[in-house]
């Protein structure tokens, strides 16, 4: 299905993004990419001026630009105040979401006769649901989902294949598990006696709010006692674990391999980028973020940005990996300043050694 320009930038209108047709606002357009690959019947856009002179080569059909952007001549374009948010609208009306195929309920199957399933629901071939689960409307349920008995899932959500709930977790309304992640297996939970470990049962459960989303390989450990809390809104990328009894606040983004350990409380808006992990018992204030690869091992108060190993705030940390990158240069100054103190350490011996004679 193709677009035209000019209806591409009323559909923009109404989702309240002001925005300006410079050239053919009669342009047929099919689909969205990126500037280095679009073809004459796609969109493309510019966030970032680090990509700026790709407009000068691109293909686009149109490109969407700030208001304030300079493009070539003969190059049509939308002009609006944020390019990245209006292409993420724009992709939005032309691609949609994946869509799930409808296959009702499987055959194949295995759904405990006590289970609740609401209407719609789409359950594929390997599918286990044990006793006592009530799932919403519209849930999708790909192959290979086991649901433990008492789970409770909230309507539109979707389980990629693999996808294992232990028992007694609960999920909003909109949530997407992805393939292979895991929610509700036993923490980390170990008392020492002597030289050996003692498990301490895991009695608690994970609650997950409304519209959160996890990549691949996840994995959400259950509370020892009481609920480890996914709050609304927030998602995750692949390979993020989270201990026992943690609690993470509204529309956090937590990047690939992130790890949280137990009873940390995490507040809204926090951003976690690649590989940092968070020792436990801390506490992460709202809208703070942790850098990529960093070792937090005390607080972050709301609204800082930490970075490093051990983490410390941002503009150290900056100081801190300037001073590394210059370590080589600093080594041969030190060995030069020694040098040039030996021999001034031994002239002065000479000089003494004169005046005695």
């Amino acid at each position: 299905m193709s677009h035209r320009l000019r209806l591409l930038a009323d559909f923009l209108h109404t989702v309240g993004m002001a925005c300006t047709v410079v050239g053919d606002a009669e342009r047929e357009l099919v689909g969205v990419a990126t500037l280095e690959d679009a073809t004459p019947d796609e969109i493309s856009f510019l966030a970032n001026p680090k990509y700026e002179k790709a407009l000068r080569t691109t293909s686009a059909g149109a490109v969407i630009v700030s208001n304030d952007q300079q493009i070539p001549e003969g190059l049509t374009a939308l002009r609006t105040a944020d390019p990245y948010a209006a292409i993420t609208a724009v992709m939005v009306h032309i691609h949609g979401y994946r869509r799930h195929k409808p296959v009702g309920r499987s055959h194949d199957a295995v759904i405990d006769p006590s289970a609740v399933i609401g209407e719609n629901a789409n359950i594929h071939h390997g599918v286990t649901i044990e006793a006592n689960v009530t799932i919403g409307k519209n849930v999708v349920l790909y192959p290979g989902v086991y649901i433990a008995e008492n789970c409770r899932l909230g309507d539109d959500c979707v389980l990629y294949p693999n996808v294992v709930l232990y028992d007694g977790v609960i999920l909003g309304d909109r949530v997407a598990l992805h393939a292979g992640t895991v929610v509700g297996e036993d923490g980390l939970g170990y008392a020492p006696v002597g030289e050996k470990w003692q498990k301490i049962p895991q009695v608690g459960t994970v609650q997950i709010g409304n519209d959160v989303e996890m990549g691949s390989n996840c994995s959400i450990d259950r509370a020892t006692l009481g609920r480890t809390v996914i709050a609304d809104g927030t998602k995750f990328s692949n390979l993020v674990a989270i201990g026992h009894g943690t609690k993470i606040g509204e529309n956090c983004m937590f990047v690939a391999q992130v790890g949280v350990a137990g009873s940390v409380h995490v507040g809204k808006h926090v951003i976690l980028a690649g590989k940092a992990g968070v020792a436990g018992h801390l506490t992460i204030g709202d809208n703070a973020q942790l850098g990529a690869m960093a070792g937090l091992m005390k607080d972050i108060p709301a609204g800082m940005s930490f970075a490093g190993l051990p983490a410390i705030p941002i503009k150290d940390a900056l100081r801190s990996f300037s001073l590394v990158e210059r370590l080589p240069q600093l080594h041969k100054q030190i060995k030069r300043l020694e040098a040039q103190v030996e021999a001034l350490r031994k002239a002065l011996e000479a000089k003494d050694q004169e005046k005695k004679t």
